[in-house]
């Protein structure tokens, strides 16, 4: 049974996922049985401009890939997190310095990180945690 608290959080995500277009991917890998590589080119499909963010790569899925946020020449909607939840925070840290700031940071299944989270909320960034962003997108957007 879903909470209010839950049906509330589908309804925010719902509406970020239809209104955002572009999404920077931390983690990316180029190895296609890899879950970012999967996300990614289902985002792809789905009609996102993704960014990978994967410092130790030229380009993935086609799209270039840069070393940092803080490299990527476009504003970023939502920043998706592909690193273990002790490496979230100066990623969060980072983002911050973007202008104009995402509109969220969407951590993946099984990442969690309570102090970015929160410093995420206190600039006003949207905060999705321990969520697989294609499973969200496929069940509240693609029906």
């Amino acid at each position: 049974m879903q909470t209010p608290d839950t049906l509330l959080q589908a309804s925010k995500i719902t509406r970020l996922l239809s209104e955002v277009s572009s999404i920077a991917i931390v983690g990316l890998s180029p190895k296609e049985k890899r879950p970012s590589n999967m996300v990614g080119r289902y985002l792809l499909d789905a009609g996102f401009k993704i960014y990978p963010v994967n410092p130790g790569q030229k380009e993935i899925l086609g799209e270039t890939c840069y070393a940092d946020l803080r490299s990527i020449p476009h504003p970023i909607d939502i920043v998706d997190i592909f690193r273990k939840s002790e490496d979230v925070l100066p990623i969060v840290e980072q983002l911050l310095e973007l202008n104009p700031l995402p509109r969220a940071v969407w951590m993946q299944q099984g990442i969690v990180n309570e102090a970015a989270a929160q410093l995420a909320r206190k600039k006003g960034v949207f905060v999705v945690m321990d969520r697989c962003i294609k499973v969200d997108h496929h069940n509240l957007l693609s029906k």
